[in-house]
């Protein structure tokens, strides 16, 4: 029997002017991160410019078993954050291994 797995990645690079301190942005990042684990049973973590107030880097990743569930849940871990958050997103990288 053949089997077989993909792992997803994304990271999203956010700008959240309105935020003025540290503890401001940690807030807003624990939730978005909690509400992505709940909603997608996936692994997500602030992964960059953690020392920068409007700049939120968040990376998750989910293993899938193939490609075209592994395009869905990008698609919609997408539009999740993009409606959960006030913030910009400036980028989103996907990648499929």
């Amino acid at each position: 029997m053949e089997t077989s797995m993909n792992v997803v990645t994304m990271i999203f690079r956010l700008h959240a002017p309105w935020v003025h301190s540290l503890k401001e942005k940690r807030m807003i990042v624990k939730s978005l991160i909690t509400r992505l684990q709940n909603q997608f049973h996936i692994s997500a973590a602030e992964i960059g410019e953690q020392d920068i107030h409007q700049v939120i880097v968040i990376g998750t990743a989910a293993v899938v078993p193939h490609n075209a569930m592994a395009d869905h849940l990008m698609d919609e871990i997408s539009a999740f954050v993009e409606r959960n958050t006030d913030a910009e997103i400036l980028e989103e990288i996907r990648e499929i291994r």
